[in-house]
């Protein structure tokens, strides 16, 4: 409930043309938010007006999207246990193709009072009366050119079957409205044209559509992208027209995403939906914590928010009027402070798919004599050695592949192991003393700390003579992880084999 005790109802009403953009998922977000913070609805609505860009599945993979992020619907449209589409609520249909009957109804009802009128106009004929508006320097506009038909005149053209669309006719004056994020907005009448509220399919616009079911579903807040600003004092008219002004929702326009050109963030730069990033591995949770601070800032240090917290915190004053920069760095590094903060267990959960959609993954899995049982537990050690470094689940394994590999195809030379000035002899004998602290580890005191201290013990100040070529034979690269998390994930077992092939082949 608000401070007047008027419900707190928020929707999320995207166009299914498409997948769901980043940008909506932050306006779903925001919306969900303020619902939740207040013990509201949060309401999921389609906005299908737009008959020509319509993509089949996409309410289905937009809702999927949103339930992977953590964004729950409470009313409209849901995914059933089947995989259908439903409704759920008593102010449906919230698919705006099936409340064509609703539109017409308050369709004619302004054309009843005069506040809408009928336009025949062809599209040539509104292209040359832009065209010369433009020469003229008028801001372009329609001409009212249909505005004195006769009711007559009107039935007249439409029984012989010309095309039109229906106008709204604005009033004089100036259009002043509230928004809780730009505050007071004052627009003069005369710089809006008679916008059109019905398509010459039967279908309503936007701005039509969107007033009514807002009204009708009884929105307490319109949250929505700051490009929809300058459309909102026609939605003020069209609320007084109605005579619904006292029951107004309040708005709240967001800033929008930029890229680093501080441009708005656009499909056409890559990898901007919600799906992309699922693909890419990177966790719900990030992803959302991540959109969350490109628009709102909680005044206070915290960088890194669980649901829960964004929850409590909300508070629309807290919302930007500038753009948020989309840095992709930002998203890797908030991605990592949650990937640290999992369990083991979550982080395999959530990464395991990841990793077997990797060939070198598939091919250790064909190769390798372990059990499930134990190939999950050897996948966890791995996990508990990258969890630090990962930024996405994509990346598991990904600079550790010999994890994954047999001593035998690990690819280095015998040159490449050598410690500065050391020689082959040098190695040699460093790599037998290491086999013997490794035979004499009992199997239960096998893990990174008694490795490492064992390891030290033995090397003594010459780490290196010992460390250096022990990392290169057990990963077979000079970058890795250190050598104890190396033998503690590998076993004893497998880090005595890769041991003695390399002493092998001295």
């Amino acid at each position: 409930m608000d401070k007047n005790n008027k419900e707190i109802r928020t929707r999320f009403a995207p166009s299914p043309t498409g997948e769901l953009h980043i940008g909506g998922l932050k306006t779903a977000l925001f919306d969900y938010l303020l619902a939740r913070k207040n013990n509201g609805s949060f309401i999921l609505r389609v906005e299908d007006t737009d008959r020509k860009r319509l993509v089949e599945g996409a309410v289905e993979r937009m809702i999927a999207d949103l339930a992977w992020g953590g964004v729950k619907v409470d009313e409209g449209m849901k995914v059933d246990q089947n995989g259908a589409l439903a409704e759920v609520g008593k102010y449906g249909p919230y698919i705006q193709s099936e409340r064509l009957d609703i539109y017409k109804k308050y369709i004619d009802q302004l054309i009843d009072t005069g506040k809408a009128y009928h336009c025949f106009c062809s599209p040539e004929r509104l292209a040359e009366v832009r065209k010369t508006q433009q020469q003229n320097k008028q801001a372009p506009k329609y001409d009212r050119h249909c505005l004195n038909l006769s009711p007559e005149e009107v039935q007249k053209k439409i029984e012989a079957g010309e095309s039109y669309v229906i106008r709204f006719k604005i009033p004089e004056g100036i259009t002043t409205f509230e928004d809780e994020v730009f505050g007071e907005v004052s627009v003069k009448n005369e710089t809006l044209g008679d916008q059109v509220i019905m398509k010459s399919d039967g279908f309503p616009t936007y701005h039509l559509a969107v007033v009514v079911d807002d009204h009708l579903m009884k929105i307490s807040h319109v949250i929505r992208g700051a490009e929809w600003l300058p459309s909102t004092p026609k939605h003020v008219l069209l609320y007084e027209a109605f005579g619904w002004k006292k029951e107004m929702p309040k708005f709240v326009h967001m800033a929008n995403i930029l890229n680093k050109n501080k441009k708005k963030l656009s499909k056409r730069e890559g990898s901007v939906s919600v799906a992309d990033f699922r693909e890419e591995g990177y966790p719900a949770e990030a992803l959302i914590n991540f959109i969350a601070l490109l628009g709102w800032n909680p005044k206070t240090e915290q960088e890194i928010f669980t649901m829960e917290e964004l929850i409590k915190q909300f508070d629309v004053t807290k919302m930007n009027r500038a753009g948020g920069v989309f840095d992709l760095d930002r998203l890797s590094w908030i991605s990592n402070q949650h990937i640290k903060k999992m369990s083991i267990d979550d982080l395999y959960n959530q990464g395991i798919e990841f990793l077997e959609k990797q060939d070198f993954y598939q091919q250790f899995l064909k190769n390798t004599s372990l059990t499930t049982a134990e190939i999950k537990n050897y996948v966890k050690k791995i996990l508990k050695v990258e969890q630090e470094r990962l930024s996405k689940f994509t990346e598991i394994g990904i600079e550790n592949k010999f994890f994954f590999k047999t001593a035998e195809e690990l690819d280095f030379s015998l040159e490449d192991i050598n410690w500065k000035e050391n020689n082959a002899e040098d190695t040699k004998k460093a790599l037998i003393e290491i086999e013997e602290v490794f035979q004499n580890i009992p199997e239960e005191k096998w893990t990174e700390e008694y490795i490492q201290e064992q390891l030290l013990e033995l090397a003594g100040e010459k780490r290196g003579d010992y460390l250096f070529p022990l990392r290169w034979v057990l990963s077979g690269q000079q970058k890795s992880p250190s050598p104890f998390e190396i033998s503690w994930v590998l076993g004893k077992e497998e880090s005595l084999r890769r041991i003695q092939s390399v002493i092998n082949k001295f």
